[in-house]
């Protein structure tokens, strides 16, 4: 086995794991959501990302409160707004004749 596919495995590994796990710690939520230390310490200063502070330092994370935080402003495919559209032109002319 390569270096490459054993890193790959153990990345796979990692993510079911944390998938398990219902508080994640500072690293495995960076990890879990896929950017960056910096970035989420950003995100965690602004108040952006939602998180917990039980002894004023350490921070946590609730893995579903995370899945939501990354299902905000969910973004329509073109099928979805066809079908508004036709729905509301059905709603809207049909009530006007």
């Amino acid at each position: 086995m390569e270096l490459k596919d054993f890193h790959t495995k153990l990345d796979r590994i990692e993510k079911a794991a944390l998938a398990q796990k219902n508080v994640l710690t500072f690293d495995e939520a960076a990890n879990y959501i896929g950017i960056s230390k910096s970035d989420l310490y950003k995100r965690t200063s602004s108040r952006e990302i939602p998180h917990f502070k039980p002894r004023g330092k350490m921070i946590y994370f609730d893995r579903v409160q995370l899945e939501q935080y990354l299902k905000q402003n969910p973004i329509s495919t073109i099928d979805s707004i066809d079908a508004q559209a036709s729905k509301y032109v059905t709603i809207n002319m049909g009530g006007s004749k």
